[in-house]
């Protein structure tokens, strides 16, 4: 099968971005073109494109789409620009830290090239540093499945939340990879995809996703995991992630913390499966995180039907915060980190 090509960047400085539109699959597979910063601002906050390793990719690309508009100026207005567009890019999803991480990468390398190369000469540095940003995932989403995959047993019954797959990644997934090296290896699984709601990542995405490469798939409501796992279905648990604290607190897509508790209730482990560019060390722990919150309509009128009465009073954060004590193992593409405590990750990602 051949493997997702979740976004890609088409032609040289004066190229465009080309994304999957994930907001139609799994009915419709269709990709769009992104020619400017807006249109890749747009995709990110209407979840195109989702998933904290591709949300970085694509941001790294929408610097460079943002800085052809003064293609031939000189410094002063180079650097306007870029600061333009990065606090743009910054203000479409304030969770995913891959975000942040790329758009201070891309801004590092431009000013460390300021004194000695000339903006069209820097624009070019930067579109090969957005690409290696890019290669950099697929191979990590390689190395987070190989070492993931050692944590599972052949014929167990693995849960995951949301998507964490191709989709949101430049190639593997993460939680996702797990199952991929795993079932590559010779192990077989059977994965219970969680809804997820309310958006369905995980009917609309995680489903496909997993259907699409022969893997035995069952897809279930999110209020069924604790039964299923009373049933002894269920014998790990293994999610991606958006942003992890320096004490391995985890935020992940909304119903995680959840599904974490329940697998504490009946003694199975949690597996978080992130690149280290998803860990950010400038925060002490999950209290820290900024939580999106979304458009009340995704409850109210979840894909396009009214289900609530009208004026009725909505909460809906993006994500939750899963605590590092609920968690047995991080796997990242260094390794396996465990036990999850600051020195350990500090020892592994600092």
């Amino acid at each position: 099968m051949k493997d997702l090509e979740t976004l890609r960047w088409i032609g040289d400085v004066d190229g465009r971005l080309r994304l999957i539109d994930q907001t139609l699959l799994p009915v419709e597979f269709t990709e769009i073109e992104c020619p400017d910063v807006e249109t890749v601002w747009e995709a990110i906050r209407s979840l195109r494109v989702r998933g904290a390793p591709a949300i970085g990719i694509a941001a790294a690309y929408g610097v460079c789409l943002g800085l052809q508009t003064v293609a031939g100026a000189d410094a002063a207005a180079f650097f306007r620009r870029l600061d333009e567009v990065t606090d743009r890019l910054a203000q479409s999803r304030p969770t995913a830290v891959n975000l942040f991480w790329a758009l201070k990468r891309l801004g590092d390398k431009a000013r460390a090239l300021g004194g000695s190369k000339s903006p069209d000469e820097i624009a070019a540095a930067l579109l090969a540093e957005a690409r290696a940003i890019h290669d950099e995932d697929r191979r990590m989403c390689r190395e987070i499945g190989r070492h993931g995959a050692a944590l599972l047993e052949d014929g167990q019954g693995v849960l995951t939340h949301c998507n964490a797959g191709g989709l949101a990644t430049a190639d593997y997934g993460t939680a996702l990879a797990v199952f991929f090296a795993a079932t590559e290896a010779g192990k077989t699984l059977h994965i219970y995809a969680d809804e997820t709601r309310p958006l369905l990542q995980g009917a609309r995405l995680t489903a496909w996703e997993l259907q699409r490469r022969g893997l035995d798939v069952t897809l279930i409501c999110d209020s069924m995991a604790a039964q299923v796992m009373r049933e002894g279905r269920i014998q790990a648990v293994v999610t991606g992630a958006d942003r992890i604290a320096a004490n391995g607190d985890t935020a992940n897509k909304i119903g995680t913390y959840g599904v974490a508790l329940l697998a504490a209730a009946h003694g199975i482990p949690v597996y978080i499966a992130a690149p280290t560019s998803t860990f950010d060390l400038s925060i002490p722990n999950g209290d820290a995180i900024p939580i999106e919150q979304r458009d009340p309509r995704e409850i109210t009128h979840g894909f396009g039907r009214q289900t609530a009465p009208e004026g009725v009073k909505v909460y809906n954060p993006a994500f939750d915060v899963t605590p590092a004590r609920l968690i047995a193992a991080i796997i990242c593409e260094r390794g396996v980190i465990r036990p999850v405590t600051r020195e350990r990750i500090a020892e592994v990602v600092g």
